[in-house]
């Protein structure tokens, strides 16, 4: 049975977008009109129009050989079609962060489960435990209420991901060696846009576009991490004692 998450509803005032739970494991974004979607879902994660997006909790444990598959049943549970994008988390959907901003026409809401049980330095060799898929990750969704040209598409992807590594750097989470992480191992990230308003070339830092982008994915990984440390029992090196969001 799919339960309305009425906060997120209220709070985001992007048109014809709704948010639900099924089951306490299945985060749902639905959408009245199809998307524009670019990211790196485990499932559907290519250049294309979709009008729903899952992320789904599976056990700490899980190392399934197919994970596109396990997602697509999951799709077909829930009676969405080929029309779906989705992606995995061994944190709680419960746990999901909400982050939204506005500024003149443009909204951006921001959702994020953060799980850090496989993080990664990049640019810094890693050891290969196993071939198959592992959960441990920062999922990212970013919704936008506009027009976004395929490259802005990838400049929101490459903003976004900037500001996810700065909320890492400055929550001063560490790997054993004292390397600062950057992410996880598998992090995704999904970016939707309802393709409304004039084209939209840019994404980068110095667009108000960038700008809604960096704040409300910053916030939002921060905020996700700290739940993810307070529920985890301090498992990794955590350094800053002030508070994450503001």
């Amino acid at each position: 049975m799919l339960e309305e998450v009425t906060l997120f509803n209220k709070q985001v005032s992007i048109h014809g977008i709704n948010f639900y739970i099924h089951n306490q494991t299945t985060f749902l974004i639905s959408s009245n009109r199809p998307l524009k979607v670019l990211g790196s879902a485990v499932l559907g994660g290519n250049l294309r129009w979709a009008r729903y997006i899952i992320n789904h909790s599976v056990d700490k444990n899980y190392q399934g050989s197919n994970p596109e598959q396990d997602l697509k049943q999951v799709a077909e549970r829930l009676q969405l079609g080929h029309d779906v994008l989705g992606m995995m988390t061994a944190v709680s959907v419960t746990h999901t962060v909400l982050s939204n901003g506005r500024q003149k026409e443009l909204s951006v809401a921001t959702l994020c489960t953060a799980g850090i049980g496989n993080p990664g330095v990049a640019g810094l060799p890693i050891k290969k435990v196993s071939g198959k898929y592992q959960p441990g990750t920062i999922n990212l969704i970013l919704l936008i209420d506009g027009d976004l040209t395929d490259s802005a598409m990838v400049n929101a992807i490459i903003t976004a991901t900037e500001a996810k590594t700065r909320a890492l750097f400055n929550a001063k989470i560490s790997l054993p060696s004292g390397e600062r992480i950057t992410g996880t191992t598998t992090d995704a990230i999904v970016v939707a846009c309802t393709g409304r308003g004039e084209p939209l070339p840019y994404a980068g830092t110095a667009t108000d576009l960038g700008y809604l982008i960096g704040r409300t994915v910053y916030k939002a990984v921060m905020q996700g991490v700290n739940t993810y440390l307070l529920l985890s029992g301090g498992e990794y090196k955590f350094e800053n004692k002030q508070k994450l969001l503001n």
